[in-house]
């Protein structure tokens, strides 16, 4: 295609870019949240449909963003505010005259409501993966934290709790406590507490009531029943990222208020930055002024829309370029399988196709039985037209017109649009598409496909596809199986639990395992596929040994598929399948295994692969992730692999890792990362990632990690200590870990521009370095970090530069100048592998600092940061900071912190009073004694 031929659909796109941005009422879920005039329009709330119908829960939700709206309007000086917000409400709610949805789902709200609870019951929760400064994925609140007016003790005002999840949602920031380290010994040999600003005040707790901080400390560790209660009336006015629930509480930390050495999140995710400063660089503070004026913002505007009846149509290309490579036998298999099993009850489907001009090849039909899905698969196309010309904005209006025919409008409908055609007049319908209110998900098979298709899901919310031309490649199913309806309903979804394919030669088997946990197998179904006539000889094994055979197999030769289906719950354990090429030539084998949960109430394990963004520019990495979870929990230890597949090129295979390094941000987390950057080719690339996890590895975390809003155990109010409720705790099921996982997700596709001709000269550096530690190990420093690789995170670097500083400033701003730590005999080991590092600071204790004042004082606390360099002296970034307090001589008990000796003052004070007290009546007593011998020694005289 030739750059003019571009111009039509670039200008279009344009056009409607431009076009969007002066309305705000054409929005689109593609676009976010969007900030304009101050005010945020787009945010998405979804109610989960699991969540039991509560008339309390829309009002508590609205009170809570609205009273959000004026708290963040004034933490941010009058920058901010909630302007316009939707509810999504289940569609298993009585419907209350709720507006239909158009494009909105489950799967893109910003906050969901659910009743699945982490280990600490209702905690709030903000899933973080990016890193510092960068949107997080979604908020979650359960149903309960929403109606339960008591937990309002513990977490403070809902309002409140919204902002601190909203920044870390919108800015990245992160938690300024640190439950698992909530003391800490600072720079003046002072037991702190993890805390920010430390400017909030409070006294420890021991089990029996209140006590001096000397009564809580073993040889610089903390006693158990040890805690720091914080007065309930407070000066201080920072920080929402620590305790939101304080009154006084209304901004965030600032370079003035921020306590650098408190071991928190924020400080080791952001390299020790306040809140603050990482969130007015955001581009909402970048591009945007304060409200001028005094008064508060308008309030929010709330809409109610629900989902009506499911509707789905097939819009399928049928164009001479489907001919090519089995296109049209794929997607033929991949289409029925999705009628047959994917596609959920009592949805409405419609099936169009398409060359130049659109065909209307079944009009909107309900799905309540097999026969039903029996006859939608009879009314696919089963041959290709002469013509090589396409247009998808005639498919599309067609497809328009099949489900505009059930409510007169295409809202909430879903548009499956598969072609594999050049259109270079795509971009003539994106207005109508954008109106239309359906979701456009695209699945694009071969290298020519336009190159703007993807811009049709993008603008709608809809998922994008890519399908390369590779015979053993199984991404047609994959793509449709990943294709649900987007409720949330998880226990309404199909869960892929094998997708693979093999050329097999000649009278050879392709034969492997699959695991079928016990939180799945209803309704499993094997499905094998081959390439040419006649099916493989199958045999499958379940865990009990019955075998089934292909004669057990609803085989359609014209589709060339065969089908097995479970009756009631599948056994679970390993079952083994076995295909054997009977046929004289090298064939195409192929097996895709799916099953639904298997009781309601026990929540199944769940993948969801995605990259960071659709598209990238040689030679910047793409971030690829892969959400593992059993309900809230996150699935540890599991072996977590990425295929990813360009136009031309060979598949590449890569493990992905939950180690907190590299592009893992939070170990731990259950989502799994990797940088991939192995371009081949210029174009499309697809994504699909399988999971597997062993019954003999620890596997469902006992808590949720990431970010959470604190729930205060208790306060001291007018000198007496009020303790809150303590957290619900919810146990798991050991039944539930007792089988192995087997899981397989398409994660979609993304595009790479600007790959040079091979071989291209190493223009990856090692990735940054974000899990450094320091610990002071008598004399000496231990540092600890993830070994980064040669490129990236992969392979083996050259060389390590660590330096250190006195100032944090100076490492921040100026780390060539800070000073060098000798690493002669330091040389980088494998990727992911854990590096430890001693060295002696001796140079920091020979020279005290000058204060202001003209004062002497010993430094206490140095800064340590690193750089990786790899063979062709290509540098990393450099590494977050670390630091280390010094000068703690052995045995030395901490110096008391202002706070406690405010404690021990206040018991010294009291146990002085009782002294002379004491000495008082112990000398009044004495005299009296005295004076009554006195008298019987004269009365006995006078005798």
């Amino acid at each position: 295609m030739t750059h003019r031929d571009n111009v039509g659909p670039v200008c279009s796109l344009k056009f409607v870019t431009l076009l969007v941005a002066l309305i705000p009422e054409l929005l689109f879920p593609g676009a976010g949240v969007q900030l304009q005039d101050n005010g945020y329009d787009g945010l998405l709330v979804a109610i989960n449909p699991q969540v039991s119908e509560d008339q309390n829960l829309i009002p508590n939700i609205k009170e809570m963003i609205t009273e959000a709206s004026f708290y963040l309007f004034n933490a941010t000086k009058r920058r901010v505010f909630f302007r316009n917000i939707k509810i999504l409400i289940p569609a298993t709610w009585k419907s209350n005259n709720y507006s239909k949805v158009k494009q909105e789902l489950y799967e893109k709200a910003n906050v969901i409501v659910t009743d699945w609870y982490g280990a600490h019951g209702d905690d709030p929760y903000t899933l973080q993966y990016r890193g510092c400064g960068k949107e997080g994925k979604y908020i979650q609140f359960t149903s309960n934290f929403l109606l339960n007016d008591d937990l309002t003790a513990g977490y403070g005002p809902r309002g409140r709790v919204f902002v601190h999840e909203w920044a870390h949602l919108r800015w990245g920031v992160f938690d300024e406590y640190n439950s698992e380290k909530p003391f800490y010994i600072n720079g003046q040999n002072q037991i702190k507490v993890t805390r920010c600003s430390s400017d909030i005040t409070g006294i420890f707790v021991c089990e029996k009531g209140p006590c001096p901080q000397e009564n809580c400390i073993i040889s610089k560790l903390f006693k158990e029943g040890c805690m720091f209660i914080y007065n309930s009336t407070q000066n201080a006015t920072a920080s929402i990222m620590f305790m939101q629930s304080l009154s006084s509480v209304v901004e965030f930390c600032n370079t003035r208020t921020h306590n650098q050495e408190a071991p928190n999140l924020q400080n080791q995710m952001c390299s020790l930055r306040s809140a603050w400063d990482v969130i007015t660089d955001s581009s909402d503070f970048t591009h945007s002024f304060p409200v001028n004026g005094t008064g508060p913002p308008p309030p929010p505007v709330f809409s109610l829309i629900q989902a009506g009846d499911k509707v789905v149509c097939l819009v399928l290309d049928v164009s001479s370029k489907m001919a090519e490579a089995d296109r049209l036998l794929r997607l033929q298999q991949a289409a029925e399988f999705y009628l047959m099993q994917i596609v959920e009850i009592h949805t409405f489907v419609g099936i169009v196709s398409f060359n130049s001009k659109g065909e209307i090849r079944a009009q909107l039909h309900q799905i309540n039985s097999d026969d039903d899905r029996k006859l939608l698969v009879s009314h696919l196309p089963t041959t290709v037209s002469a013509e090589a010309q396409t247009s998808i904005c005639s498919g599309l209006k067609k497809g328009f017109e099949v489900v505009e025919k059930l409510n007169g409008k295409a809202y909430g409908s879903v548009m499956i649009l598969v072609t594999s055609g050049v259109d270079e007049h795509i971009g003539n319908c994106l207005l109508t598409v954008l109106s239309s209110g359906s979701t456009i998900h695209s699945i694009a098979l071969g290298s020519s496909v336009v190159e703007n298709l993807e811009e049709l899901s993008h603008h709608t919310g809809g998922l994008k596809f890519f399908v390369p031309d590779k015979s053993n490649s199984n991404s047609m199913i994959d793509a449709f199986s990943r294709i649900t309806s987007g409720t949330g309903d998880i226990f309404q979804q199909r869960f892929q639990l094998e997708s693979t394919g093999e050329n097999v030669k000649p009278h050879h088997q392709l034969k492997n395992t699959v695991t079928v946990d016990n939180s799945v197998g209803n309704d499993t179904t094997f499905l094998v596929t081959w390439q040419t006539s006649g099916p493989p000889k199958i045999t499958l094994v379940d865990p009990n040994g019955r075998k089934y055979y292909t004669s057990d197999f609803i085989t359609n030769p014209a589709l060339r598929t065969a089908c097995l289906y479970i009756p009631g719950t599948a056994e679970p354990g390993l079952w083994t399948y076995t295909l054997n090429n009977t046929h004289h030539s090298l064939q195409v084998l192929q097996v895709t295994v799916t099953s639904h949960a298997s009781k309601a109430g026990m929540a199944p394990v769940t993948v969801e692969a995605f990259v960071e963004k659709d598209s990238t520019q040689f030679p910047h990495p793409v971030m690829i992730y892969a959400n593992v979870r059993k309900g809230m929990y996150p699935i540890l230890n599991a072996t977590v692999t990425a295929t990813i597949e360009p136009e031309t090129a060979d598949p590449v295979v890569l493990k992905l890792f939950d180690n907190g390094a590299g592009a893992d941000i939070i170990k731990n987390d259950g989502i799994y990362s990797r940088y991939f950057f192995s371009f081949a080719v210029n174009g499309r690339y697809s994504l699909k990632v399988h999971v597997s996890h062993s019954s003999s590895r620890s596997g469902l975390a006992h808590s949720v990690p990431g970010s959470h809003a604190m729930y205060v155990p208790g306060y001291i109010a007018n000198g007496n200590i009020q303790m809150n409720a303590p957290r619900k705790s919810v146990g798991r099921s050991e039944e539930e870990q007792k089988w192995g996982v087997s899981r397989m997700s398409s994660g979609g596709s993304f595009s790479v521009r600007g790959v040079p001709a091979d071989p291209y000269p190493d223009v990856f550096p090692p990735c940054k370095i974000i899990d450094l530690e320091a610990v002071k190990v008598e004399e000496e420093v231990t540092l600890s970090w993830t070994a980064p690789g040669e490129d990236y995170d992969q392979g083996q670097a050259n060389s390590y530069e660590i330096r250190m500083s006195k100032s944090l400033q100076n490492i921040q701003d100026d780390f060539n100048n800070a000073i060098l730590v000798n690493t002669s005999k330091l040389n980088p080991q494998q990727a992911g592998t854990k590096e430890i590092f001693t060295f002696s600071p001796k140079l920091f204790t020979n020279g005290p600092d000058r204060q202001p004042d003209g004062k002497r004082q010993e430094s206490h606390r140095i800064y340590v940061a690193i750089r990786t360099i790899d063979k062709n002296s290509l540098r990393s970034a450099v590494s977050n900071i670390a630091q280390v307090s010094l000068f703690i001589a052995p045995n030395s008990a901490p110096v008391l912190a202002r706070d406690h000796l405010i404690l021990t003052g206040v018991l010294t004070a009291l146990s002085s009073i009782g002294i002379i007290c004491l000495t008082i009546v112990i000398t009044h007593r004495t005299l009296n004694m005295k004076k009554r011998a006195d008298k019987k020694e004269n009365g006995t005289k006078l005798i």
